[in-house]
């Protein structure tokens, strides 16, 4: 009964950088600042700074994570790291670099 109950988690298995590429993913830098407002979304956003702060900061963890339950199902699905992470770099850059 415990296992069917960990994996009803929506958290359970994944990583906080994992969470962070997906909701860049679903709304790019912009979006999710304007979800969650945190400076490390709104000023030179990177993955790597972001992560730095949101392991630091329980309470912008618990709403990014939060956040991150709300997608939909087939939003979460996984895709190995490798690729997503250099799309999410390559898409992010690219939002920078247009606005």
């Amino acid at each position: 009964m415990r296992n069917e109950q960990v994996h009803k988690d929506p958290l359970h298995g994944v990583t906080l950088e994992l969470i962070l590429i997906r909701l860049l993913e679903k709304h790019g830098w912009e979006g999710l600042y304007s979800r969650i407002k945190i400076n490390c979304f709104a000023k030179n956003p990177s993955i790597k700074s972001s992560l730095i702060f949101l392991r630091r900061t329980p309470w912008a963890r618990e709403k990014v994570e939060n956040l991150y339950c709300y997608l939909k199902p087939k939003d979460r699905e996984y895709i190995p790291p490798s690729s997503t992470v250099k799309s999410a770099s390559l898409r992010a850059t690219e939002n920078t670099t247009l606005s």
